[in-house]
């Protein structure tokens, strides 16, 4: 069975209800062993994360930083995967790297340093035969519905609670 054989009913069924296609993913984050360590809760997985070394983490598990950076290079390896499948392209090979730049005196509160990353390239690299053609719309659409790409280009509204319990 094909990608687009699979994802035919989906996309039928979210036509006659655009609701059933809304969906609300969740991440909990719980304390870990110390200030520097904590356990994400994805619903489906357990990941253990802790701060980058370069602030006092022991380096031991991926920092926030490589996780997000881990979401942006999943997301775009997927979304590429796809869009070739769906395109008929066969036997491409498709390969993500993701690297970010930033500057770890802001997340140690030095003053005039900002927090987060100052820049943040995606790679592809491709293999097997795509016509020029092709390759700038598997580009373009694989960019276009790259959920964390477009997230990260256009970012929603973020609110924060917080709650004291007991």
């Amino acid at each position: 069975m094909t990608l687009r054989e699979i994802q035919q009913p989906i996309k039928e069924r979210y036509r006659e209800d655009p609701e059933q296609a809304r969906v609300t993913l969740r991440a909990t984050g719980q304390t870990g062993d110390g200030a520097m360590a904590c356990s994400v809760d994805l619903g489906r997985a357990i990941y253990a994360a802790g701060a980058h070394q370069g602030v006092g983490g022991a380096g031991s598990a991926a920092c926030s930083g490589d996780l997000l950076l881990g979401a942006l290079a999943a997301c775009a390896q997927l979304t590429c995967q796809m869009v070739a499948a769906n395109m008929g392209l066969e036997g491409v090979g498709v390969s993500v790297t993701v690297e970010g730049d930033l500057d770890l005196r802001g997340t140690l509160g030095t003053p005039d340093v900002p927090v987060g990353f100052e820049a943040i390239r995606v790679s592809f690299a491709l293999t097997g035969e795509i016509p020029d053609d092709r390759r700038e719309r598997l580009r373009e659409r694989t960019e276009r519905y790259c959920v964390v790409l477009q997230t990260l280009l256009a970012p929603p509204a973020i609110e924060a609670t917080w709650v004291v319990a007991g």
